[in-house]
């Protein structure tokens, strides 16, 4: 798939200032510093699309990104920061499950996950949460680059057997790294047939 536009939308903390629902949406969501914004910049080939800091709990708002014209990209505020205060945590989650009750052109929540990392308690917690609200997600590890091949299988197989723990199928998964951009063209060539197939049944019901 070719990226031919991605541009900057609005950024917002509550239902009134989102855009309209005119397109599908894919919303990114994941613990602090996991990468979000790394790896919209990634998909969309613009560097400075999604800020990026070193610092967690950078995110605020939530981001809107229009790509091609034909779907949204939304960078959501990061999870469990501890530093931040617990009203900003408040107010983060707030919009966060503001905006996923609300949403209808939501197709799917990419939720981020540390492949460095053994299945850590913030990241089932959420998920969990996510399968309860009957959101469909995606898994997606990243900094798969900044460990070695076995360890890095031996941690994918830890997630699969807790999350088959949970769920009769496990969800698609994608790996990948903002540095080397492994794992790019899958992302995109998925979000893609997603959103087209939306729209196709969109259609459908409109006539």
């Amino acid at each position: 798939m070719i990226i031919r536009s991605a541009d900057f939308i609005i950024s917002a903390v509550e239902p009134k200032s989102f855009p309209k629902l005119e397109l599908p949406e894919f919303a990114f969501i994941g613990r602090s510093n996991v990468g979000k914004s790394s790896l919209i910049n990634m998909l969309s080939g613009k560097k400075l699309l999604a800020k990026i800091s070193n610092k967690p709990g950078k995110t605020r708002t939530l981001n809107f990104f229009c790509i091609n014209g034909a779907w949204n990209i939304v960078d959501m505020p990061g999870y469990g920061y501890a530093k931040t205060s617990k009203t900003e945590r408040e107010k983060f989650s707030r919009s966060i499950n503001s905006y996923l009750r609300v949403r209808q052109s939501l197709i799917w929540l990419f939720i981020l996950v540390d492949s460095r990392h053994k299945p850590l308690a913030q990241d089932i917690e959420f998920v969990e949460h996510i399968a309860k609200m009957e959101i469909p997600f995606v898994l997606v590890f990243t900094k798969i680059d900044k460990l070695g091949k076995i360890e890095l299988e031996q941690n994918i197989a830890n997630y699969r057997e807790k999350l088959l723990q949970m769920f009769e199928e496990l969800p698609p998964m994608f790996f990948i790294s903002s540095v080397t951009r492994t794992g790019k063209e899958g992302i995109l060539n998925f979000m893609d047939e997603q959103a087209a197939q939306y729209a196709s049944a969109i259609r459908k019901l409109a006539k």
